[in-house]
C-alpha cells in the first residue's frame, strides 16, 4: 500500500502483465485525471471525432465523479463558492463532449500490453480489479503539495489538492469562526504557509469571507483575525513579476494581512509553527508551498525527475514512445512548465490536434500569456503578455478582475458550450446576491 501526500491509501501499482489472462476493454486515446488539462483534452478529442466515434475511442478516468476547476480551490476553502454548485459531473461531461468517463483509481501500467488498470475509488476496503487497454495513453495525474520533509507538517496542516480538502478547511474555518462569534474568544488567527498564487489568493478570500460574517454580527460578537502569510523566499508570488508582486503584497498588508518573506518554517505544531523568524501562533495552518508529484510514479517504469514528475519530451512523451504526460504531473528536463492551469490547456490543444494529426509533428511551446491573481471582491493584480502593446503590461482593479473572470470562464465554455457557461456565471452571481458571500453550512 502507498500513503499519499494527503494521507490517502491506494494500491501499490502493478508493474507488469496486467492483462495476461484478461479481454480487457480498449481504447484509441486514455486520459487519467479529469483535471483541467484531462478534461479539457477528453472534451476536445471526443467533439472532433463525434457523436458515433468519441464515446468508442475516448476514455476519461477520474477518482471523483465530478469536475472543479482547480484554481477556484481557495474560494471553496474561504466558503465563498458553494463547490456543490460550481461543480459538474464527468458522466455528463462525457456525454455533452461525446467520450466515455470510468471512476476509478489508476493503480497499476504495463506499456509492453498496453494496459492499465483500476481499483475502486469509493472504497478503501473494495478490492475489485479491472483492466481497460489502450492505444495512446495520457497522464493528467496533477500533483500534491511538498512538505519538504518539515516536521509536523503533513499531520497539523490543511493542503488544497482537490475539492475535498477544500471541502475538509472550510469545515474548520467556519467551527473557528463560529466559535469565535459566539464563545467569546477575542482573535482567531490563521497562517498560510506559501505565497504563490494559492497562499496569496487564499489569504484574500478567508478576509472576504471574515468581512461578510462580520456585517452579520453584533459588535459584541465581534472579533479580530489575524492572517499570517508566510514565504520562504525573499519575495511573494515569485513566478510574476517584481511590479506585481510588490502591488499585492502592498495591497494585502493594506487590508491588516501579515506578509513574511524570507521566513522559513521549521516545524508545525497543532498550536502554530516554529519559522526562522520566530514562533507564530496559529489556530489552523494551510499549507500551500511547493509542489510534488504523487510517488506512485516511481511504480510505473517511466523515467521521472527530481519531484516524482514524469519526464516528457518536446512532444510530451514520456520514455514510452505511446505514453503521454500533460500538466502538474510532467516535466521537460530541458524547458520546465509552469504547474498553471494556463500551461495545461495549452498541453491540451496541442494534444487534441497531434494525437489525431501525427502529421502535426511540431514540438510543444509553452506560450506565457501573463498571470493575474485574484483579491478577492477587492479586485485583481496581475500581467498580461503580448497584444497590442507587443510587451507584458501590468493591469489592476477591475480590469484585472474581469480578465481573472475570463480565463475560468474560458475553462468552462470548451467542456460545456457558451450558453451553459453563461448560465452557470448568472446562477453564481444571483446566489451570492440572495444567499450572501459566505457558505456557513
Amino acid at each position: 500500500m502507498i500513503r499519499t501526500l494527503t494521507g490517502r491509501v491506494f494500491p501499490k501499482a502493478r508493474p507488469a502483465s496486467l492483462c495476461a489472462d484478461r479481454q480487457p476493454m480498449r481504447y484509441d486515446f486514455v486520459i487519467v485525471g479529469g483535471g483541467a488539462g484531462g478534461l479539457e483534452l477528453a472534451a476536445r478529442l471526443g467533439r472532433k471525432l463525434g457523436r458515433d466515434q468519441g464515446p468508442r475511442r475516448v476514455l476519461l478516468i477520474d477518482r471523483n465523479i465530478s469536475h472543479l476547476w482547480k484554481p477556484s480551490l481557495h474560494e471553496v476553502a474561504a466558503g465563498t463558492l458553494d463547490a456543490s454548485q460550481e461543480a459538474i459531473s464527468y458522466p455528463l461531461l462525457a456525454r455533452r463532449n461525446h467520450f466515455s468517463f470510468v471512476l476509478g483509481r489508476f493503480v497499476g501500467l504495463d506499456p509492453e500490453s498496453r494496459c492499465i488498470r483500476l481499483s475502486s475509488s469509493l472504497d478503501d476496503e473494495d478490492r475489485s480489479e479491472r483492466d481497460i487497454g489502450y492505444g495512446r495513453l495520457i497522464l493528467a495525474t496533477g500533483s500534491g503539495s511538498n512538505f519538504f520533509k518539515t516536521p509536523g507538517a503533513q499531520g497539523h496542516a490543511h493542503v488544497l489538492e482537490d475539492a475535498e480538502d477544500a471541502r475538509e478547511f472550510h469545515a474548520r474555518l467556519i467551527q473557528l469562526f463560529l466559535a469565535a462569534a459566539y464563545e467569546g474568544r477575542p482573535r482567531l488567527a490563521i497562517a498560510i504557509v506559501g505565497a504563490g498564487a494559492t497562499g496569496t489568493e487564499l489569504a484574500a478570500e478567508i478576509l472576504v469571507g471574515y468581512q461578510a460574517l462580520a456585517q452579520g454580527l453584533p459588535p459584541a460578537q465581534h472579533f479580530k483575525l489575524g492572517i499570517t502569510l508566510i514565504e520562504a523566499s525573499g519575495r511573494i508570488l515569485g513566478g510574476l513579476s517584481n511590479e506585481v508582486s510588490a502591488n499585492v503584497q502592498a495591497e494585502l498588508q493594506r487590508r491588516g494581512i501579515e506578509v513574511r518573506t524570507a521566513t522559513r518554517v521549521e516545524a508545525v505544531t497543532p498550536e502554530g509553527l516554529q519559522t526562522t523568524a520566530g514562533w507564530i501562533d496559529a489556530d489552523a495552518v494551510v499549507w500551500a508551498a511547493g509542489v510534488l508529484a504523487s510517488p506512485e510514479n516511481q511504480e510505473l517504469g517511466l523515467e521521472i525527475g527530481t519531484l516524482n514528475q514524469l519526464l516528457v519530451d518536446d512532444r510530451l512523451r514520456t520514455s514510452e514512445p505511446h505514453i503521454y504526460a500533460m500538466g502538474d504531473c510532467a516535466s521537460r528536463s530541458n524547458a520546465p512548465l509552469p504547474p498553471t492551469a494556463q500551461a495545461a490547456s495549452q498541453q491540451a490543444r496541442y494534444l487534441a490536434r497531434f494525437l489525431l494529426n501525427p502529421r502535426h509533428d511540431q514540438p510543444f511551446r509553452f506560450e506565457n500569456r501573463g498571470a493575474l491573481v485574484s483579491l478577492g471582491h477587492f479586485g485583481a493584480v496581475g500581467s498580461l503578455m503580448g497584444g497590442v502593446l507587443g510587451r507584458g503590461f501590468l493591469i489592476e482593479g477591475l480590469v484585472a478582475r474581469a480578465a481573472y473572470g475570463a480565463i475560468r470562464f474560458d475553462h468552462y465554455r470548451t467542456v460545456v458550450g457558451l450558453r451553459r457557461t453563461l448560465l452557470m456565471g448568472m446562477a453564481r452571481r444571483l446566489s451570492k446576491r440572495a444567499a450572501g458571500r459566505l457558505k456557513l453550512h
